[in-house]
């Protein structure tokens, strides 16, 4: 029952009166220490009440628990240095690491907590000392990867072709080799090794994404964009293409051309997800996977009913044509291809000079024109500023949590010889069998003094401010009078604020 309270404590509005109840009930606690703590104890969701108050973004609860959990080493003069209880927050040894649940929450609030002590400076130690260099040679590991595999696409076994064409249309002229014809030359024994680091490395990445998917859930592991969902989406996928594209080459199996082109796509695409690693380039990351799986998602279903109903109006407009003249129309795939080509604007409206164009193609494109660019393409561009102007409130607060998950994900997958345990054990000061953190805290002690003054000045101008206005109020059909009273009311609101003001520097003095 104590452990239930102290949860729907941490969730009450009124944080003063829930810090207050919060304690009055653990003074009563008889397992304070030991395992048997109130809180200790996990709810239907497996969060403590401190993790508790980290995911609903509660600032004042969880400084409140913080300010119990430190203890104060030494301190000279407005210097004093703090050792922060690292349990629960220090993702170390953590099932559910409470670093990983405030990145993962929806709730906005809770991003704030990542700007306090001494979670601030516990990410900031990781990610300087361990989490940025292990990523930056991530990223130059992936992109000499991603390079390898493109070197052995443009390289693939090719044989000019000996069939004879079977259409006007046929341009081709290369043909895809037999499994016995791949690798026979010095250059096809090369290509091989870049081939087998391909699969390795397709491999590699199933092995290390498929158990955080099993571990998180498919939904909240691709559904947050801070904790890079999409990009998970990307690397998964070419890595099934690569392992397609090896059973097609072992098989013998034409058409290798189509999962390979995935593979390249993808695999280049991915290379986004390490811009997280820098400040200025982390929340363009976002603003796109924001537009792509938002804006452009949505404005598809839009656009794909716009280029069906135009597509087929070209198709039955040019079906009696001769196709040789204007060939973009010529089946019902072309004019969809063409359709949609000029909804984006890439090319311009097909036409033949030379011969007569059907009146009804100028009527349709006219109409096309109208609805699709001008219409629908500044729709998309309006949806996109509107979120770019969103994300860009909440670039700061969006790239310290992007750093947040990316150093949880390398403290998961590195080896622990290769990430040591952050923090200072408490044997060392005779604080037990737990891990701390040692922050220095400079008080400066003329601040509240001064946020005083601040505050007496203010008060002065506001009440000095509102005299004003009804004083104008009274005279205000009367202009030469209105300029009068304004001036004289603004001469004796700096007069009297600032004769105010210095009394109380001279009375404090």
């Amino acid at each position: 029952i104590g452990n239930t309270v102290l949860h729907i404590l941490v969730l009450q509005p009124n944080k003063t009166f829930a810090c207050h109840m919060y304690s009055l009930i653990l003074s009563y606690d008889r397992n304070k220490e030991g395992p048997g703590s109130l809180e200790l104890i996990l709810n239907n969701e497996g969060l403590t009440p401190f993790k508790l108050a980290g995911v609903e973004g509660n600032t004042v609860m969880f400084q409140y628990l913080m300010q119990k959990r430190k203890h104060n080493l030494w301190s000279f003069g407005p210097l004093t240095t703090v050792l922060y209880d690292l349990t629960e927050i220090d993702s170390w040894a953590e099932d559910q690491s409470f670093l990983e649940l405030i990145v993962s929450t929806k709730k906005r609030e809770a991003r704030q907590i990542l700007d306090l002590t001494p979670v601030k400076e516990l990410v900031s130690l990781k990610w300087n000392m361990y989490g940025r260099p292990y990523f930056c040679f991530l990223a130059l590991f992936y992109i000499l990867y991603m390079v390898c595999f493109t070197m052995c696409c443009v390289y693939r076994p090719l044989k000019p072709r000996t069939g004879n064409r079977t259409s006007n249309r046929d341009n081709t002229i290369y043909v895809q080799k037999v499994l016995q014809e791949s690798y026979m030359t010095y250059e096809d024994e090369l290509r091989l090794v870049g081939e087998l680091i391909t699969v390795i490395g397709a491999v590699v990445i199933l092995v290390l994404e498929i158990p955080d998917i099993l571990r998180v859930g498919a939904a909240k592991y691709f559904g947050q964009t801070i904790l890079g969902g999409p990009f998970h989406i990307i690397v998964i996928t070419y890595a099934c293409m690569i392992l397609v594209t090896m059973v097609m080459r072992l098989t013998s199996t034409t058409g290798e051309v189509v999962p390979m082109s995935f593979a390249l796509v993808l695999g280049w695409c991915n290379v986004m997800y390490f811009a997280r690693g820098f400040q200025m380039l982390g929340p363009f990351t976002i603003m796109i996977q924001k537009m792509i799986f938002g804006d452009l998602m949505r404005f598809c279903w839009l656009m794909a009913v716009v280029i069906l109903g135009f597509a087929s109006a070209f198709y039955i407009i040019f079906q009696t044509e001769n196709p040789e003249n204007l060939g973009q129309f010529y089946n019902y795939p072309m004019s969809l291809f063409t359709t949609f080509e000029l909804f984006l604007t890439i090319i311009d409206g097909p036409a033949n000079y030379d011969v007569d164009l059907p009146f009804m193609y100028s009527v349709v494109y006219f109409a096309f024109a109208i609805i699709a660019t001008l219409l629908m393409l500044n729709l998309l561009i309006a949806m996109m500023g509107d979120t770019h102007w969103r994300v860009a409130h909440e670039r700061d607060e969006l790239w310290r949590a992007q750093v947040v998950a990316t150093t949880v994900m390398l403290e998961r997958k590195l080896p622990r010889c290769l990430w040591p345990r952050s923090g200072i054990c408490g044997l060392e000061y005779g604080l037990g069998d737990r891990w701390y953190l040692r922050v220095e805290d400079r008080v400066d002690p003329n601040k509240h003094k001064v946020m005083r003054y601040t505050e007496a000045f203010k008060a002065q101008d506001r009440d000095n401010y509102d005299r004003g206005l009804e004083h104008l109020e009274i005279n205000q059909n009367r202009l030469y009078k209105k300029e009068l009273s304004a001036l004289s009311l603004s001469r004796s609101t700096s007069r009297t604020s600032s004769h105010r003001g210095w009394e109380i520097l001279r009375r404090n003095t």
